[in-house]
């Protein structure tokens, strides 16, 4: 019911700007604003967007056996997560990986940030706060651990894209001391002023967050945590600030060709109730270093190991930015027109183009001189059977039906893992 759907604190905001809102996991959410999809795209690899991603969950593990529990809850091995040298999670950084049930299949992805010795925040999917806390819950046995649902009491939001660093310096006290040592998938700060670690990031009004170098577009930026009542405050200080570099408002669909090109998953889409096997994201998995089997035990892992079959979900890109539907729905075909499997995700990514048979971006350091891409079709099709890199399927649904090619990445120079300085 209508009633039913909930409202971020920036909801009016969006709505008084133009936004095409629809119903995403729960909320009423901007798609696009009147700049469109393709321009909020590109500006994320041009200068900077800017998306409001409180609709997300934020769950608290704490206490003496937090680390114990996500153990065994959650598939990353946090005893050995960090680097080539699998060096331990420790408090400033944060690691992906999944939740599976005890068949294997994925109840919800999530990232873990460790903030203290026995203190946790696990990011999960709108609409998965409550789930993933009742799953932890039921999980943790006798064990010291305190779980909280901060589900609606976190407001968050991305700036993404080449001038989120100068944005954000231009927002908050002492970004020298802020960025440094900051890699990727690293945090400063906190949301809550009574934590410790509040002190750490401040904006220039003093309001405390928690800033993180994560995203969800494979491209250079930030992510921020702030205390609800201050985020509509928090997002405006930022978009201000941001009007020097063409920062631009971006919506849910700018956030899906984004992730797509970057083969990044779409929980409960992309992966979701089959085996978590034979993906792009192996490395959400604990695997030893012959990869013959997990570093350690966990939720599902029996059923990972003992699979003598899994299907296979495999990234793709086209040939131009034709699409098919999902929701027709869509199936992949061979060339004799045989049928594979399904479409999981198809989307555009309006920053790519083929140049004799290579893919370029327009951040290509080496793209053609005149380079203009016109935009690719790309996203994930799961099938019956491995596929070579390279080959040739169809996507046909009820209106079209189109040729693209099995890869194994889609947009090429991304900027996400790129150090700081280089954008200062």
């Amino acid at each position: 019911m209508e009633n039913d759907v909930k409202k971020t604190r920036l909801h009016a905001w969006h709505v008084d700007r133009g936004a095409n809102m629809a119903h995403f996991g729960e909320y009423d959410m901007p798609l696009w604003y009147p700049a469109g999809a393709k321009q909020e795209h590109l500006v994320v690899l041009n200068s900077a967007g800017i998306f409001d991603t409180s609709h997300m969950c934020t769950v608290l593990v704490q206490g003496a056996d937090a680390l114990d529990l996500l153990q065994r809850c959650f598939t990353k091995n946090l005893a050995a997560c960090l680097g080539k040298r699998a060096t331990p999670l420790v408090p400033g950084r944060s690691v992906y990986g999944v939740f599976l049930n005890p068949v294997g299949e994925v109840i919800d992805d999530a990232i873990v940030f460790q903030i203290d010795r026995n203190d946790y925040m696990v990011i999960v999917n709108s609409g998965m706060g409550a789930p993933i806390a009742a799953h932890l819950a039921e999980n943790s046995g006798a064990e010291r651990v305190m779980i909280t649902d901060l589900t609606d009491k976190v407001g968050k939001l991305d700036v993404q894209g080449p001038a989120a660093a100068k944005i954000i310096s231009a927002v908050i006290q002492d970004p020298a001391s802020v960025f440094d040592r900051m890699p990727y998938f690293s945090f400063k700060g906190h949301f809550n002023d009574n934590s410790a670690r509040s002190a750490d990031v401040r904006l220039i009004d003093g309001t405390p967050i928690l800033l993180s170098r994560t995203g969800y577009t494979g491209e250079f930026g930030f992510e921020i945590f702030v205390e609800p009542d201050l985020f509509t405050r928090t997002w405006e200080i930022i978009f201000d600030a941001g009007q020097t570099y063409d920062l631009m408002p971006c919506g849910l669909a700018a956030r899906d060709s984004l992730r797509a090109g970057a083969v990044l998953p779409l929980s409960h889409q992309d992966i979701g109730h089959w085996l978590f096997l034979n993906n792009p994201w192996p490395f959400a998995l604990p695997y030893s270093t012959e990869q013959s089997g997990f570093s350690k035990s966990f939720i599902g892992s029996a059923a990972l190991l003992e699979a003598e079959k899994a299907d296979y979900t495999l990234p793709f890109a086209g040939n131009d930015l034709r699409k098919v539907s999902t929701a027709d729905p869509a199936v992949v075909l061979d060339e004799n027109g045989r049928e594979l499997g399904s479409v999981l995700t198809c989307a555009t990514d309006m920053a790519i183009g083929r140049h004799e048979g290579r893919i370029f971006s327009i951040a290509s350091p080496d793209k053609p001189e005149g380079f203009k891409p016109r935009g690719l079709c790309c996203g994930f099709v799961k099938v019956k059977e491995s596929l070579e890199v390279g080959q040739i399927v169809h996507l046909k649904d009820n209106r079209r039906k189109i040729k693209v090619e099995i890869v194994a990445d889609v947009r090429p120079a991304r900027t996400a893992r790129k150090a700081i300085g280089n954008f200062l």
